[in-house]
């Protein structure tokens, strides 16, 4: 990254920001490290505070409307007050840990496309903050995900779109304000009975839960449907699971057991 200058709140010839990460991929859970730099710009500043924010784009359902929002979720104070004179250079490293919930953003390698995960740098000043642009962030699967995901593909589902919408899961207990959605197009064989499949995860330290949302698909005289289904996955014991098979034979028994087909 190259220096970028602060403005909104500080003004012409305000100091400039550089945060240089030493790695962008992650997983949930992971620790990201880093450096934040600052230059002192024109004349002297007084700045309250520098923090780290991470923002995801969400979607949020208001009423009879629906939009979408950055939302900061979680944030890491770097340094306290301090005076930066004139021209000179501050340098502050970070350790940053992301949350457990926090959403993926890609699965062997490539883009889910939908879903991104920013670091922003926060210089407060005076009661007001200046913001640089996103540095981008790549959140790969857990083991655990990556074994449910790889599964799922060789059924034949086929990726869709990820986002993340605003918002919790009726009984679940969850840490963030919001959740991801990776939606799959069903392969022949489950396509009769439902149009979408989304999966959603809720990880933790230890295990994490695993959301099957299932659309149905409507009839000629009937309409479709959403079905819910939720099951539980150890990290322990994760890998020594044909979660394949596993899966095949929980969504036969959701779809049967709902009527699905």
């Amino acid at each position: 990254m190259v220096f970028k200058r602060l403005m909104q709140a500080m003004g012409v010839g305000g100091p400039e920001v550089e945060t240089v990460l030493h790695d962008p991929n992650t997983v949930p859970g992971g620790m990201i490290t880093g450096e934040v730099s600052l230059r002192g710009g024109t004349h002297d500043s007084y700045l309250s505070g520098v923090y780290l924010a991470l923002r995801t784009r969400v979607e949020v359902e208001s009423r009879d409307h629906e939009y979408n929002s950055d939302l900061e979720y979680a944030k890491l104070p770097i340094t306290s007050a301090f005076a930066l004179d004139s021209g000179t250079r501050r340098s502050f490293p970070f350790r940053f840990r992301i949350p457990w919930e926090a959403p993926l953003t890609h699965f062997y390698g490539q883009r889910l496309y939908g879903t991104t995960v920013g670091l922003a740098t926060e210089v407060e000043v005076t009661g007001a903050v200046d913001a640089t642009d996103l540095d981008p962030l790549a959140v790969h699967p857990l083991p655990a995900q990556d074994r449910i995901l790889a599964a799922l593909a060789g059924l034949g589902f086929r990726f869709r779109n990820a986002d993340c919408e605003k918002g919790r899961i009726r009984g679940m207990y969850q840490e963030l304000p919001f959740y991801q959605e990776i939606e799959f197009l069903p392969p022949p064989r489950f396509a009769q009975g439902i149009t979408q499949l989304e999966v959603t995860f809720v990880s933790s330290p230890r295990s994490m839960e695993v959301v099957f949302e299932l659309d149905r698909r409507g009839g000629f005289l009937t309409e479709g449907h959403d079905s819910f289904s939720r099951f539980t996955v150890d990290y322990a014991t994760a890998d020594r699971t044909d979660w394949q098979r596993e899966l095949e034979g929980y969504l036969q028994h959701a779809c049967r057991r709902r009527g699905f087909f």
